[in-house]
């Protein structure tokens, strides 16, 4: 389970250690219990048709498929979504105002090879493995995942993959999605958010760690960083936004 130790970084943020807690919840590891027709149609219409799901065929304490909605002409990019991270609540301090049910997106840029074949590949697969550990996360280990949270790939944090220098991964809402596309209501009425992944480098988590997440996200706005991951991108950590310059 998250342990609220009381440690702060120096930009503000509390830290979780993170270990697992024991039992499953109840009802757990069961798909049925996602409501995985909801979010398809919330997908589709806000979106875009989904192309395909990517079926889980194991699964352990949720069950989470992807959807993958392919890149347009008017929307250059793949969209990959999660459905079954809100098969149960996650475990939010009690007085805090974060959403207790959330899904995940992940943009890819259009020429991401989205074939099965090629995600043997670890160069093309990790945005996929992602979406599932951390849509796993709240619930193997009785935390919560909102706006702003970091996880590193390690520790310390090691690249996803041998093309790339990115190794952890900061939780935030789309710049490229609709807004009306980032929160439904369920069947039952019960509100759900969808949040994003930004694959950070080790000197960016850094930073944020450092100096807080409005920090980072000044140094993405003079960088036009963008949500559409890429793996390639240089890091932004020792850029001045204009805001910051004497």
């Amino acid at each position: 389970m998250a342990d609220d130790s009381g440690e702060f970084t120096k930009g503000g943020s509390r830290i979780f250690r993170h270990g697992r807690g024991g039992e499953k919840p109840a009802g757990a590891a069961s798909p049925e219990h996602a409501d995985d027709e909801s979010i398809s149609n919330h997908v589709a219409d806000k979106i875009g048709p989904i192309e395909t799901v990517y079926h889980e065929l194991v699964s352990d304490v949720v069950h989470v498929d992807v959807h993958w909605v392919k890149a347009t002409d008017s929307r250059p990019f793949h969209v990959l979504v999660t459905s079954g991270m809100s098969a149960l609540p996650m475990t939010v301090p009690e007085g805090d105002p974060s959403a207790h049910y959330a899904e995940l997106f992940a943009l890819l840029p259009e020429n991401w090879k989205m074939q099965h074949d090629a995600w043997r590949d670890e160069r093309w697969y990790w945005p996929v493995r992602w979406l599932k550990l951390l849509a796993r996360l709240p619930h193997e280990y009785r935390t919560w995942l909102g706006f702003g949270h970091t996880v590193p790939n390690g520790d310390p944090p090691k690249p996803f993959a041998p093309n790339t220098d990115l190794c952890s991964v900061l939780v935030m809402k789309s710049i490229s999605l609709p807004v009306e596309a980032q929160s439904m209501q369920l069947r039952d009425g019960t509100p759900l958010e969808f949040f994003t992944l930004y694959p950070l480098h080790a000197n960016e988590l850094e930073c944020k760690l450092r100096e807080g997440t409005d920090a980072l996200l000044d140094r993405f706005d003079a960088a036009g960083v963008s949500d559409v991951i890429d793996p390639l991108r240089p890091s932004v950590s020792d850029l001045v936004p204009p805001n910051h310059r004497s």
